[in-house]
């Protein structure tokens, strides 16, 4: 499994890039993108099992770099779903400090078409 790690053998991102774990390298670049999330992905997971959440959580803010990427979502995209779920928290009651297990959260995020 390839985790950041600077070797003698290039830069990360070339060694990501051609990767292969068992396939063909990929040459388009939303396939390269897709190869890299999903390593990112499994090193997240390491991570969390390792017990280095610290650094899993940095590596989610990575992941989301390149998800975004891949669906074509620019930072004010993001700043604006931001800023509309903020206006949206502020504007709903605050639940009771204890919330019981029978009550279904809202969710946080909505699917707008």
């Amino acid at each position: 499994m390839l985790c950041f790690a600077w070797g003698p053998r290039g830069s990360l991102p070339a060694r990501l890039a051609g990767r292969t774990n068992g396939k063909k390298p990929v040459s388009h670049p939303d396939e390269q993108l897709q190869s890299v999330l999903e390593t990112l992905e499994e090193c997240r997971r390491v991570l969390n099992e390792g017990n280095s959440r610290e650094s899993a959580e940095l590596l989610s803010i990575v992941i989301l770099d390149v998800r975004m990427k891949l669906k074509g979502i620019d930072s004010a995209d993001l700043r604006a779903l931001c800023d509309e779920l903020l206006r949206s928290a502020s504007s709903e009651p605050q639940p009771p400090s204890k919330q019981t297990h029978d009550q279904p959260r809202r969710p946080l995020l909505r699917v707008v078409k």
